[in-house]
């Protein structure tokens, strides 16, 4: 599926026309001066909350842990990244990449199946981090000078669009009524020789394979010229190459230390994983099972991983078992091979076997989030809501700001019957998703649920305050 309902409908008809005539900037100043971090960051946000409410992001932990460790490991080593980074994935077979201001990067599903190692999605990663440390985005609106604020803000949309989609880049262009963005939604050269330079940088300090840049671009190019429908892969269009590029690429990368990476082997599961997920069951079980007996994979044991993901989908959980056993045998292991394995345990009807299963992924992967996730999840599902409040207490603690978490907790109260805590633990979650009105409905629930003592309800009514005083601010500042 690709993003054209994400981005039509969460940029074009939401931020666009909202940007034009109703714009939530605050005054930028003319000449050279910068964007602050905080509307930086503001813009991005903005465009997030849309994008994690569409059904094209994969909300799937394992994916998100991985892309989040991924990015994390390069912004460690990113000069001038002083700001929290937010990494996703969307389902989507464009070839394309986009980094938002304020710190978020989104990779389509399409850009990580043409990846042939970690080394190559590490070069995209730091190249799109690169974009965001120097502030490429804002330079950019901020070159327009005689630009008032709603026309700054339609630019800022439409630039944030043609990162995603360029070819609906145009009609947002029109929509914007200036000729100065159509010459600025591709990044300039400068810009590009600058992400370039400094993703290098990155990725060799990472410890991963400078040459995985040019080798990309190559690949890249290549497709513009094989590709089924002969159009351009969007990363191309909003990321120009030239042969000179590639060959500064080419040449930064032969001056820097070679080091041999290994790759994480859960690169290979995550992009198997996307494959079993990302097509009917019936169409990806046929995909691998060919892969496997033809020899056409770059990794057996991820063939084989999602094809059992794959089987499990098409209700198939005898066979997926049968491949599960294969997977342990050839010594594959890891959260993901115990949440699979939890999956298949579901599917054959045994919830106490995959409780039991995941308890002991919990002590051998005590840092894992999705492990702690399918543990709570298959608690929950076995009726066992006691152990499974106790297992969220600490961890909701110490990761306050985890959605997946603050869910699972509000299911908890739910089947424990702690209404007040059930809603106030949903709002949160609301909050975070970036959907205030919906927080403030919950938060109502819980005033009114009826079993709450003097101190919790005088949490509720604080929060309830904070809350309608931001909803009340947002709906100001779209009004001026």
């Amino acid at each position: 599926m690709r993003v054209k309902a994400l981005l039509v409908a969460a940029l074009t008809a939401a931020i666009l026309p909202r940007a034009l005539a109703q714009t939530t900037l605050p005054d930028l100043g003319s000449g050279d001066s910068a964007m602050s971090p905080q509307v930086e960051r503001r813009l991005g946000e903005s465009i997030m909350r849309d994008i994690r409410r569409d059904p094209a992001y994969v909300d799937d932990p394992e994916v998100n842990d991985y892309i989040n460790t991924l990015g994390g490991r390069l912004v460690q080593e990113a000069p001038g990244a002083r700001q929290d980074f937010e990494f996703c994935v969307l389902r989507d077979p464009v070839i394309n990449a986009f980094a938002l201001p304020g710190g978020f990067v989104c990779v389509h599903t399409g850009l990580i199946a043409l990846t042939e190692t970690e080394s190559e999605l590490a070069s995209v990663l730091g190249h799109e981090i690169s974009h965001v440390t120097h502030h490429h985005i804002a330079r950019m609106i901020n070159q327009q000078q005689q630009m008032q604020i709603p026309m700054l803000a339609a630019v800022a949309a439409a630039l944030l669009l043609s990162r995603a989609r360029p070819d609906l880049a145009a009609g947002a262009t029109a929509a914007a009524q200036g000729a100065a963005v159509q010459t600025s939604l591709a990044y300039s050269r400068d810009f590009e020789r600058e992400a370039d330079r400094f993703g290098m940088q990155t990725l060799a300090a990472a410890g991963f394979d400078p040459g995985a840049m040019p080798t990309f671009f190559e690949r890249m190019q290549r497709a513009t010229r094989i590709g089924d429908d002969g159009s351009t892969p969007g990363y191309l269009r909003t990321h120009p190459l030239t042969p000179e590029r590639i060959a500064d690429a080419q040449n930064r990368a032969a001056n820097l230390h070679y080091k041999q990476h290994l790759d994480n082997p859960d690169f290979q599961l995550v992009r198997a994983k996307l494959r079993a997920d990302g097509s009917d069951p019936r169409d990806a079980v046929e995909h691998f099972e060919n892969a496997l007996r033809d020899g056409r994979y770059a990794s057996q044991t991820a063939a084989r991983y999602g094809l059992a993901e794959a089987l499990v989908r098409a209700r198939r959980a005898k066979e997926a078992d049968a491949e599960l056993t294969r997977l342990r045998k050839a010594g594959l292991a890891g959260p993901m091979v115990e949440t699979l394995a939890a999956r298949v345990k579901q599917a054959l009807g045994d919830g106490a076997g995959a409780v039991e299963l995941l308890a002991q992924a919990r002590l051998r992967y005590p840092y894992s989030r999705p492990v702690l996730y399918a543990h709570v999840a298959a608690l929950l599902d076995a009726g066992r809501s006691q152990e499974a409040s106790a297992e969220l207490a600490e961890s909701v603690r110490t990761y306050p700001h985890d959605r997946h978490l603050l869910s699972l907790q509000s299911r908890t109260y739910e089947a424990l019957g702690k209404r007040l805590l059930q809603h106030q633990a949903q709002a949160e979650y609301y909050v975070l998703q970036g959907s205030l009105p919906a927080a403030i409905e919950q938060l109502q629930l819980a005033r009114s649920a009826g079993d709450g003592d003097f101190y919790q309800l005088s949490v509720i009514d604080a929060r309830l305050k904070d809350l309608r005083a931001q909803h009340s601010q947002e709906v100001k500042d779209t009004k001026r």
